[in-house]
């Protein structure tokens, strides 16, 4: 009866949950800012067209997109974000004009009158919403016509080989020739005024623009709106109100705990043997490994351009691996070598839970294995012919960069990786079927609700995934950002946070350290409570990308129930710390458990704390695409995902072989490394770089807080510097773990042991007196 309540929590949730945001997103392709056919002057002179337009967007597409710069405030930090840089260049010329006409001088120096009026023109001039929807044409002012011209030409340099420019080059990590065409430059002028355009005009029948007045920006009148304040305190009620409800249900509810001497009196899993296609998977830890130090690696290289933006201490690296490259490669490697590690742990689980070793199981585990390496390498060679130009358009959105942050591999190569993520739920089904049938008495199998918890989230990994291909090469960027936030949003963080959930608990379970029963019953409550504010808070990424009000009411209200269940992680956590320490044969798996303890701390801090900092309307409204982004990206996806990765690699490699035993020095370095490095690189580098630009972006808007002028001052960059405390640790931590995997082949990690004898290790020892 209790199961069957959750069930249907579940069920309601997923239902509800899932219509409201198909709801919303037809909205949001109704009321996306439009892409006018013609963009002319008063007198009928056309400067852009809408395939300029669309076209612009496919070449900043194949420079990176994300990697350079950001638009609407997604994307990278070294360069400025676009749209806010665009408008206020715009906003700056056509007030110099008006101000050289009226006053004889520069609009900084005029009185303090004269600015004020020539600010409200300005703000009727470009706040007025002039887009013709029976003609679909766009028409713009003359002087805005000039504005776009000295625009296009500051950009044209900048993208170019303007020898004027080369210090901003420099600082802001974009190569001379990044845009190799003059026409394709015209083209990513065309998009970027459009960005900008949607930021300030706005939309019909309402006061504010079609990206909610984002970004701030006192010349043209961009400040927060009503909604945007009102749902920002609504938010903090509503996290408030869920953090006492579940705090009062945790504190009502009986702990449910094991007894010392209920506990297994030794390892449950010295019997297991691993099967062919188990074993199969060792290999998959191996690539693991390997892609998590050159991605690392990349890191240090990304981090090094934000301070000499073309070279690698003296040597001119941007030539051949170019910044966008670099953080492509970066943020596409993470998510190979996480996804790679949580995949490899459900094939290796899949047989160990079921018993059973399905024909040619082994066989499908070693395809898929080929396929993963052709897409790796594939995708990220694709990456970089794309951003050094030598594939057309078309092509580049098939095999080269899609542009788009965390889904920019090359089209093809995403379809190649949706049909892998099939093949591996086709294997991870037929090995786990076998364990829902009936026993021999015909009693339902114990555990079939956890499993089918387990294949449901399968399905929804290999299914939620296929949102990447819902856009297409000219879709509008706020339809585009909508789907794929779709697949960063709910794949990564939604239902791979779920998949993780009950791997985790079957790991405690077949470790006889949790009851079934009760393992079950609160895997469907945690999934229960962090759906219902996790699929619709979603909308949180989608404040300022060209959407309607709606969405950031949405947005708010659930991204703050997302936050509830994370205040509980300390629980969590002090609960896999006493499991770790309740019975002495458990030591064996004493890293990955730590591993599981530190993913309940960087849960609560990077996803809690540091997510929530930046979810209210009104703190990202000042915050979005500044550094206390990667903050929270950083300590999420590898404080949670990255880690967990690893302590599912980790506890995976010691259950293959459970009669051998590890040295501990190594995996101890290599575990508080890792997590003292990544706390450094945030506390001394990334989050005061975020917290003063968030100072100069309520100041003077995001334009100057991404400005060369700020970004390059001396403070900023000791800041940049200290990153190399935290990295070098962190670095060090990684290769160590790397060491220890490669020690585990080679027994250079394992204790020696005499000929056809086991070592007893100290804990077996404690056991057996017990």
């Amino acid at each position: 009866m209790q199961y069957r309540k959750l069930w249907w929590g579940f069920i309601l949730v997923m239902v509800g949950s899932f219509a409201v945001l198909g709801y919303f997103g037809a909205e949001i392709y109704r009321q996306a800012p439009p892409i006018p056919d013609k963009v002319v002057t008063p007198d009928g002179r056309v400067l852009f067209t809408g395939e300029d337009i669309r076209n612009g967007q496919n070449v900043w597409q194949s420079i990176g997109g994300h990697a350079v710069g950001s638009i609407w405030g997604h994307g990278a930090y070294v360069a400025p974000d676009w749209t806010a840089d665009w408008l206020h260049r715009e906003a700056t010329y056509i007030l110099d004009s008006w101000a050289q006409v009226a006053k004889g001088k520069p609009f900084a120096a005029a009185d303090a009158e004269t600015q004020a009026a020539l600010k409200i023109r300005l703000q009727q001039l470009l706040r007025k919403n002039t887009f013709n929807q029976p003609t679909a044409t766009l028409t713009v002012a003359g002087v805005r016509a000039e504005a776009v011209s000295a625009n296009s030409q500051y950009y044209t340099g900048l993208f170019m080989n303007d020898k004027a420019l080369a210090s901003h080059r420099d600082a802001y990590a974009i190569p001379e020739n990044s845009v190799k065409d003059p026409a394709r430059m015209r083209q990513l002028n065309a998009f970027f005024f459009w960005a900008s355009w949607a930021c300030v005009t706005q939309r019909p029948n309402e006061t504010i623009s079609y990206t909610n007045n984002w970004p701030s920006e006192e010349l043209v009148g961009n400040k927060p709106s009503t909604d945007l304040v009102f749902w920002t305190g609504f938010s903090v009620i509503v996290l408030l109100a869920g953090i006492g409800l579940l705090v009062w249900h945790h504190a009502s509810t009986p702990e449910d705990t094991l007894e010392p001497g209920f506990l297994p009196k030794r390892d449950p899993l010295l019997g297991l043997v691993a099967t062919p296609s188990m074993r199969a998977t060792e290999k998959y830890f191996w690539i693991v490994t390997a892609l998590l130090v050159v991605q690392v690696g990349l890191g240090g290289i990304t981090a090094h351009f934000g301070v000499e933006g073309q070279g690698f201490f003296g040597f001119p690296l941007a030539e051949y691996l170019p910044y966008a490259v670099s953080r492509s490669w970066h943020v596409q490697l993470a998510i190979f070598w996480i996804a790679t590690s949580w995949l490899a742990t459900g094939l290796f689980i899949a047989p160990a839970v079921s018993g059973v070793e399905p024909k040619f199981q082994r066989l499908g585990v070693n395809f898929l294995f080929g396929a993963l390496l052709v897409i790796v390498v594939g995708s990220l060679a694709g990456q970089w012919f794309g951003v050094m130009q030598k594939l057309g358009l078309v092509e580049n959105f098939w095999f080269g960069h899609q542009g788009y942050e965390y889904v920019d591999i090359g089209r093809f190569w995403q379809i190649f990786l949706l049909v892998g993520l099939f093949l591996w739920l086709f294997l991870m089904g037929r090995a786990i079927w076998p364990a829902l049938k009936p026993d021999a008495d015909g009693r339902p199998a114990e555990s079939r609700h956890l499993l089918t918890l387990f294949l449901i989230s399968s399905i929804a990994i290999a299914a939620f995934y296929g949102a990447g291909l819902m856009w297409g090469r000219q879709t509008n960027l706020a339809i585009a950002e909508y789907w794929r936030w779709w697949v960063v949003h709910l794949w990564v963080e939604g239902f791979f946070e779920v998949f993780a959930t009950v791997v985790i608990a079957f790991l405690f379970v077949r470790l006889g350290l949790l009851r079934i029963q009760s393992a079950t019953s609160q895997v469907l409550f945690s999934t229960i409570i962090f759906l219902f504010g996790g699929i619709i808070g979603t909308c949180h990424h989608l404040y300022f990308s060209g959407t309607p009000t709606s969405v950031m009411a949405l947005g708010a209200t659930f991204s703050a129930l997302e936050v509830v269940p994370l205040v509980l992680l300390g629980f969590e956590a002090y609960a896999n710390l006493k499991i770790s320490r309740s019975t002495p044969w458990i030591q064996a798996y004493k890293w990955p458990i730590y591993c599981f303890v530190a993913v309940a701390f960087w849960n609560l801090v990077g996803a809690g704390l540091f997510g929530f900092i930046i979810n209210p309307p009104l703190a990202l409204y000042y915050m979005q695409g500044l550094n206390t982004t990667p903050v929270h990206g950083h300590t999420a996806l590898f404080g949670v995902y990255g880690i967990l990765g690893i302590g599912l690699m980790l506890f995976s490699l010691r259950a293959m072989n459970t009669r051998s035993v590890w040295k501990d020095g190594t995996i101890r370095f290599a575990f508080w490394s890792i997590n003292i490095g990544l706390g450094l690189m945030v506390l001394l580098s990334v989050l005061p770089i975020g917290l003063l630009q968030t100072w100069a972006s309520v100041e003077h808007g995001l334009w100057y807080a991404r400005s060369l002028e700020f970004m390059q001052t001396d403070t900023m960059q000791l800041l940049r510097w200290l990153r190399v405390v935290g990295d070098t640790v962190f670095a060090a931590g990684v290769l160590a773990l790397a060491w220890f995997i490669i020690g585990l082949k080679t027994g250079r990690s394992l204790v020696p042991t005499a000929p056809n004898r086991r070592p007893t290790p100290d804990y077996e020892l404690a056991d057996a007196e017990v």
